[in-house]
């Protein structure tokens, strides 16, 4: 019942509890999703969020930098760290690490390592050999956007790609890129993009408002990938969302900030900026990019090739009551795919409220119901009474204004 060990970012090298008259190192990265373990390497890796404060790097502290928006490595039995792969130097974006570790064993050219896969909400996935962080796959660091920020603020003058896999973060975009249901707001979408700051990836906050893509959202959230060890196939439910991004500076550390009206989604008390960010919308409500805005895709991990990929979901419950179309756009989604023995891919996390099935090796949509909420979960599956069961906990989300409510719906698989 005795703590055994507790990991510290600002003192890595501690094993246990602080010595008399210290604490533990406030508002350092922490670990909000799941993390994984291997038992037989006695390893247990974390995915780390990004460091105080939120999109100002300033004031920062070194070691949160060191630490922040990484895949981490911790001896089971000491807590001691053993390896950090980090997936966004001097993260700037909210680029946390917000997926579960995936593990497998991968056969590579000198056989068959041990190999962690973490999708990022950049887009990016990499793929580290498990026992020592280095990547199994190649990954290079590219230049990226630098200037125009805050004072005192700078940026990371490259940033890590994965070369392997297919990366999921979308173009660059460009005005031709802005759409609409309507030319007016595709007119507005248009004019809207030239008055916003962007250079592509990686495009640094400042006080001029800036166009993020990703957006903050991410490509890959907290319900992360599948992977099917069999067939070697990866899959994913990238979402491609732009977001707006602006610094809006403070008198004092504690002045709250309200921009035309509505309080900024970031506050970030303490530090001398407060953020004002959101999707990157038509007056329609609309992404102002083209869609698809989400897709499911499957990755061959042995020749890095999307094998398929398809738009994912309707806009069914984003449109007026009085036009509730199915139709098919691709659209914005939190949750993580199921994969089963069978060869099923079950999804539920888009905008409208259903579960389906696809086939792994195709994509091909071969199933669909209604849920009575939205389905912002992973979907489960297990046997009993000799059949195979899939369940999904509806519960809608709050973020995307999905219908909410607590079911937990189950459907046999015949």
């Amino acid at each position: 019942g005795e703590l055994s060990w507790a990991f510290d970012v600002g003192h890595p090298d501690r094993q246990g509890v602080p010595p008399p008259g210290e604490t533990y190192t406030p508002s350092t990265p922490n670990s909000w999703a799941p993390m994984s373990t291997d038992d037989r390497l006695g390893l247990v890796y974390a995915p780390l969020g990004g460091a105080v404060l939120d999109y100002v790097g300033a004031q920062r502290r070194p070691f949160d930098d060191a630490w922040s928006s990484s895949v981490i490595a911790l001896d089971a039995e000491t807590g001691r760290p053993r390896w950090r792969f980090q997936t966004v130097h001097h993260d700037l974006w909210d680029y946390d690490v917000a997926s579960q570790p995936t593990l497998i064993d991968l056969p590579t050219p000198n056989g068959v390592r041990p190999a962690l896969i973490q999708a990022t909400k950049r887009g990016e996935i990499f793929v580290l050999d498990r026992e020592t962080g280095r990547p199994l796959m190649p990954v290079s660091e590219r230049r990226v956007p630098q200037g125009g920020m805050a004072p005192g603020e700078h940026a990371a003058p490259t940033q890590p790609f994965s070369d392997a896999l297919p990366s999921f973060r979308g173009i660059t975009l460009t005005e031709r890129d802005m759409w609409g249901v309507t030319p007016l707001d595709q007119l507005w979408c248009r004019i809207r993009f030239q008055q916003l700051r962007y250079e592509g990836p990686y495009t640094p906050p400042s006080e001029r408002e800036s166009l993020v893509y990703p957006g903050n959202t991410g490509v890959f959230n907290w319900g992360g990938v599948a992977v099917d060890p069999v067939r070697e196939l990866l899959v994913g439910s990238p979402v491609r969302l732009a977001f707006t991004h602006q610094l809006l500076p403070r008198t004092t550390p504690d002045q709250p900030i309200v921009s035309n009206g509505r309080a900024p989604f970031n506050e970030n008390y303490g530090g001398r900026y407060a953020f004002k960010m959101g999707p990157f919308v038509s007056p329609l409500g609309l992404p102002c990019q083209a869609p698809p805005w989400g897709l499911l895709a499957g990755v061959d991990l042995r020749s890095g090739k999307t094998v398929w990929q398809r738009r994912n979901g309707t806009v069914r419950d984003s449109l007026p009551a009085l036009l509730p179309l199915p139709l098919p756009m691709g659209v914005v989604s939190l949750g993580g795919p199921l994969l089963t023995g069978g060869g099923l891919v079950f999804f539920s996390g888009t905008l409208d409220q259903a579960l389906r099935a696809y086939d792994a090796a195709s994509g091909e949509l071969l199933w669909q119901a209604r849920l009575p909420f939205g389905g912002q979960a992973t979907p489960m599956t297990y046997r009993a009474d000799g059949k195979q069961w899939v369940v999904v906990a509806a519960g809608g989300h709050g973020s995307l204004g999905t219908r909410t409510g607590d079911a937990v719906v189950a459907f046999v698989l015949e």
